[in-house]
């Protein structure tokens, strides 16, 4: 909105000449998505008291977790509003990539609030099941996906980190693919938004990642120089990336240890979806798994505990997903945190590298 609205002006006033800069306008929609977060979170927490809209908590989860029953959920809300002002703000609204992001980040954010209201405010511990929330999600990202596929300037190509000539031509497979990598990705934060600030931490620097990553692919220049797929409009997707990772270090300060609200499924579905399509657009599916690499690991842990259960009986942890073997294990709650924090920024850093690894 204010690129359309200053940017014309550079030709009477210099000054606004500085709006034609994707690095300009990342750096302000950060600051928006930040103070918009810091600035609104306490009053949004105390509607959400005023509600009764408090945190149910599993009995067969860790005893220190008792404590917790009552705390305001459903603060992903402050998140996705965070994020929608300060894109909507800050980028180029006719770039079709925005708005792709902006569908899947609202779509599955709906998705999670159905769920969420459903369990806290109508009292329906199932909420949404699995299968009907799986198959809102597939439809969001299939939707996503086929309007990607459309809007496709280059090969629907599958791109290989550490080789620059490595790729795999997809075809029409690459709507399949590409949903499974928004759903997945979606399902995989939920996961992981299990202790205070553990989901929020790696999406920070998951999204900071792709932001980066986002610049490069929508500059020829340095696609060119890093031997990497030049995605023409992706640029613009840095300021949507920015603006979560700021807006999710906003939240962080009511949702560090003792946290004041979670995300609840609202949050956390949507930032896995949004990182998701982040990923496809920019052609960097596998790099995703590196980066997110601990909602990876999470999803992973579920998946074996329920496949070596149903198969032998016994369980690999003593609780999943991953954060809950550790708690069992005697490891304070932020103390896993923590330590999940630390490896994220060293995948993050990791990932990053591999720009040059090629």
């Amino acid at each position: 909105m204010l690129y359309s609205l200053l940017y014309p002006l550079h030709e009477s006033f210099g000054v606004f000449n500085v709006f034609k800069y994707i690095t300009f306008r990342s750096f302000g929609a950060m600051m928006t998505a930040m103070v918009l977060s810091l600035m609104l979170g306490a009053p949004f927490i105390r509607w959400l008291k005023a509600k009764a809209i408090g945190q149910s908590i599993r009995e067969l989860g860790p005893e220190s977790h008792y404590s917790k029953k009552g705390t305001p959920t459903m603060g992903g809300g402050l998140i996705l509003g965070s994020i929608l002002i300060s894109t909507l703000l800050w980028s180029d609204l006719k770039n079709h990539y925005v708005w792709i992001s902006l569908f899947v980040l609202i779509g599955t954010g709906l998705i999670g609030w159905i769920d969420d209201y459903k369990k806290v405010v109508m009292k329906n511990s199932k909420g949404l099941s699995a299968k009907q929330k799986l198959v809102f999600q597939t439809l969001v990202a299939l939707v996503a996906s086929v309007l990607l596929y459309q809007f496709r300037d280059s090969p629907p190509v599958l791109k290989f980190p550490f080789f620059k000539d490595l790729s795999l031509d997809l075809g029409w497979f690459y709507i399949p693919f590409s949903t499974l990598v928004i759903v997945g990705a979606s399902n995989a934060v939920n996961l992981t938004d299990g202790l205070d600030g553990l989901a929020v931490g790696p999406t920070i620097t998951t999204s900071i990642t792709f932001s980066i990553l986002a610049y490069c692919a929508g500059n020829f220049v340095i696609a060119e120089y890093l031997q990497i797929p030049f995605v023409s409009g992706a640029g613009e997707l840095s300021i949507f990336l920015a603006s979560t990772g700021a807006a999710c270090l906003g939240f962080l300060w009511f949702n560090a240890y003792p946290a004041e609200v979670f995300m609840g499924d609202v949050g956390a579905l949507a930032l896995g979806g949004a990182l998701g399509v982040a990923a496809v657009i920019t052609k960097n599916e596998l790099l995703l798994v590196i980066c997110g690499g601990i909602f990876v690991l999470e999803a992973v842990s579920v998946m074996m505990q329920v496949a070596s259960f149903k198969l032998t009986g016994k369980r690999i942890f003593k609780m999943a997903p991953l954060h809950h073997h550790f708690e069992k294990k005697g490891w304070h709650e932020s103390k896993v945190t923590v330590r999940f924090w630390i490896i994220s920024i060293m995948l993050a850093l990791a990932t990053l590298a591999t720009l040059k690894l090629r």
